[in-house]
């Protein structure tokens, strides 16, 4: 601002001017971070409550047992209400128990020969049934139909076919001289085929689990790929396999899992072979069966479990960290 002297002659004017409220920035909204905030709030309130059930059902029935089981491994239980605290006595007998790294041995084995199998059998038949083609619901309700039996009837119904020279199956492979095989009363014979069977059982199940995961692959990546002259196993190798990578590491997770504790490592033993022929069947989960309730020695059958459960939170550690979570490559995101 400016004003005139007596002559005339214009000269700043000293008197301060009217004070403006100072200018937001272009395209601020008052209160709108007030409010960014307090939605991502209410957000954060919604996923807490839809979690608090499951969150609550794992401490319950997981973690507490888990707590519980590893304060019992550390007492001597008879079984009538008896506790005497012994310490780490019972993780000490473990490494003196020859009974015990003989069902390791069946374990490990029955692990490296059952998981692939299974993950094969799943993803070969996910591949025949990916299209659609007349009947395929049928074919994948028949593939499925076994994982839906209980597995008692499974090995009930193994046990019938497997009969010595009586069953389907000797009877069926008569004309090949293996018609007197005794495929559960022969050691040698009896683990691979429990593997067989447990594999019979589950990969249906694993079918439909790779079925969806062949479903998020789109279609026009195999399309391109054809078009550029890729052959049918090109497609897989470079287009499939990689897109199918985080399915994959779910099934081998979970088959893993399933071959160490899983239900057909102990119901499907104690239905088949009760871990016979001469322990040649009997997994760790059924040996830690009949320390508790054959031999009533729950302190030690705690102890077992507890390195079991430490053993696997172990491997799948080891599996995700190898793995990148399932994403294999380091520039994946």
């Amino acid at each position: 601002m400016t004003s005139t002297d007596d002559v005339g002659t214009a000269v700043p004017d000293s008197r301060p001017g009217p004070i403006l409220p100072a200018q937001a920035p272009a395209g601020h909204q008052p209160g709108k971070g007030a409010g960014r905030r307090r939605g991502e709030g209410r957000e954060g309130l919604a996923a807490a409550f839809f979690l608090a059930p499951d969150v609550l059902g794992l401490a319950i029935f997981v973690l507490l047992p888990m707590l519980l089981a590893l304060g019992v491994s550390l007492f001597q239980v008879d079984g009538f209400g008896g506790y005497t605290f012994v310490g780490l006595d019972n993780f000490r007998q473990m490494l003196g128990d020859a009974a015990l790294w003989e069902s390791v041995k069946v374990t490990l084995i029955y692990v490296v020969t059952f998981v692939p199998l299974c993950f094969a059998a799943g993803l070969g038949l996910a591949l025949l049934v990916r299209d659609h083609f007349p009947g395929v619901a049928g074919v994948r309700t028949a593939l499925f139909l076994p994982h839906v039996i209980s597995l008692v009837v499974v090995g009930m119904l193994w046990q019938f076919l497997l009969v010595d020279k009586q069953g389907m199956v000797p009877t069926l492979l008569a004309p090949l001289g293996l018609g007197d095989v005794s495929w559960l009363g022969t050691p040698s014979l009896a683990l691979g085929t429990f593997v067989l069977i447990s594999v019979w059982f589950l990969m249906g199940y694993q079918m439909l689990i790779f079925v969806s995961g062949l479903k998020d692959i789109p279609k026009e990546y195999g399309e391109a790929a054809r078009i550029d002259g890729a052959s049918a196993w090109q497609r897989f190798r470079h287009v499939t396999w990689p897109l199918l990578r985080p399915t994959s590491f779910f099934v081998l997770i979970t088959l893993t899992v399933n071959a160490v504790t899983g239900l057909q490592a102990f119901d499907l033993v104690w239905a088949l072979t009760e871990g016979g022929p001469a322990n040649a069947t009997t997994t760790v989960v059924f040996y830690i069966y009949q320390q508790a309730f054959s031999f009533n020695n729950y302190g030690y059958a705690a102890a077992l479990t507890s390195v079991v459960v430490a053993f696997l939170v172990m491997v799948t550690g080891v599996m995700f960290a190898m793995t990148r979570g399932g994403r294999f490559d380091a520039d994946e995101r």
